[in-house]
């Protein structure tokens, strides 16, 4: 896999986006009871995953993640197949929203953040010295907690908003094919077909998450980053987003980081228990909520902390 090199400009610091954007990456093809699961589908998402389906697509060795001094992941490895959802869970604090910021060097944008280790995308670590952060970031998009629409812009151009980072833009026509495109994966076309020049605000909250999940699925990631995405949302819009995470699964590798044990059951093939900074056990979801290995694993899910 060709990764891109990027032509930082004079003084740019290390890690920098450079102002051309490469072309991209060639692929390589009281105790409580834990959350319900949908039998059927797990026992066949489990099968697949005791099968090894999925070609690896992220990978993360021995990775340690700093605020300053502070140690908030602690010497993680973890595997990531496509085409797989997987969901990290933990307690508050725990490094699992850190860790999915090292995924697409989002981390090294905190004052004082740095990582030690390796995160490869196909093989290829991420954090090389010749590799573009901002070509990172088209192949590892990635949705906040919070929906952050653009304010200024149209339900349109926040879609179309990530296509400016492209060596060459679309024609108009193209990116309104591209806008279309991505509106409905996110569910969210019907809803504003009529409207697209309208500003985002006007949207509800959970139409806000979609319309930011759309942005990111404009430029096509191979994989998709969701910090807590129905966290301030509503339970029919949460529904929504799980639904389309589900549907996402078909597509591309997910990785979820939620405090809501019930949507990991829901949505993911895989769930990571993360606790203190360490990752505590990583198994196939309907594995880990049911006999989970570690006794760290079973206090958590049933309710003993956390």
């Amino acid at each position: 896999m060709n990764l891109p090199t990027p032509t930082p400009s004079a003084g740019a610091p290390h890690g920098a986006p450079s102002p051309d954007q490469p072309s991209g990456w060639t692929q390589t093809p009281h105790r409580t009871a834990p959350p319900a699961i949908d039998t059927a589908s797990a026992a066949a998402r489990a099968t697949d995953a005791a099968a090894g389906a999925g070609t690896p697509r992220l990978g993360v060795e021995a990775l340690n993640a700093f605020f300053g001094t502070v140690r908030a992941v602690k010497d993680v490895s973890l595997t990531l197949p496509d085409r797989f959802v997987t969901a990290i869970i933990g307690p508050s604090g725990c490094g699992k929203s850190t860790l999915l910021r090292c995924l697409n060097r989002m981390h090294e944008t905190v004052p004082g953040g740095r990582i030690t280790g390796h995160v490869l995308l196909d093989g290829r670590d991420i954090y090389g010295r010749d590799v573009n952060v901002t070509a990172v970031r088209q192949h590892i998009g990635m949705v906040f907690q919070r929906p952050t629409p653009f304010p200024t812009m149209s339900i349109r151009d926040n879609v179309a908003a990530g296509l400016s980072t492209l060596r060459r833009m679309p024609s108009q026509a193209r990116v309104d094919e591209i806008v279309e495109k991505a509106l409905r994966r996110a569910a969210l076309w019907e809803e504003v077909k009529d409207r697209l020049r309208d500003s985002a605000v006007g949207l509800s909250g959970g139409q806000q998450q979609r319309l930011c999940i759309a942005r990111a699925l404009a430029i096509e990631p191979e994989v998709l980053l969701l910090d807590e995405p129905t966290a301030s949302l509503d339970p029919i819009s949460t529904q929504k987003v799980e639904e389309l995470v589900y549907e996402l699964r078909r597509d591309m590798t997910v990785v979820i980081v939620t405090h809501n044990m019930q949507q990991a059951a829901r949505v993911s093939d895989r769930t990571a228990f993360m606790l203190l900074g360490d990752l505590v056990e990583v198994a196939p979801t309907s594995e880990l909520f049911t006999t989970p290995k570690d006794s760290r694993t079973e206090a958590y899910i049933t309710g003993r902390f956390g």
